[in-house]
C-alpha cells in the first residue's frame, strides 16, 4: 500500500492495518518530513484520542490530512502509533 499525495509517497507499506475502511501505515512506513505538526485533535468512543498532522508537499500544505492515535484505548492498540491519510490523499496498492 501507498500513501501518495502531490505527488510525492508519504507512506509505504505491506504490513497496513484496516479498520473502519481506512488504512493505517507503521510508523516506521511514514515518510515524516512530509509531515508537519497540528493542533487538531478528535476523539473517537472506542479508538480513544486522535492527533493530526498536516502534510506538506513542495510548499503545498493539506491542513489535518493524517491522523493518529498515540495513545489508543485498549481496544485500539494494535494501531497505537499508526498513520492514515484522508484529505485528498491517495491510497493506493
Amino acid at each position: 500500500m501507498k500513501a501518495i499525495w502531490n505527488g510525492k509517497v508519504l507512506a509505504e507499506s505491506d504490513k497496513t492495518i484496516t479498520v473502519e475502511g481506512n488504512f493505517y501505515f507503521p510508523p516506521e512506513s511514514i515518510t515524516m518530513e512530509f509531515l508537519s505538526e497540528s493542533h487538531t485533535k478528535s476523539f473517537c468512543p472506542w479508538k480513544g484520542a486522535a492527533a493530526y498532522k498536516d502534510v506538506v508537499v513542495d510548499g503545498k500544505i493539506n491542513t489535518d490530512a493524517a491522523w493518529y492515535y498515540p495513545e489508543p484505548s485498549s481496544l485500539a492498540k494494535h494501531i497505537s502509533g499508526y498513520f492514515s491519510f484522508w484529505k485528498g490523499v491517495q491510497v493506493i496498492k
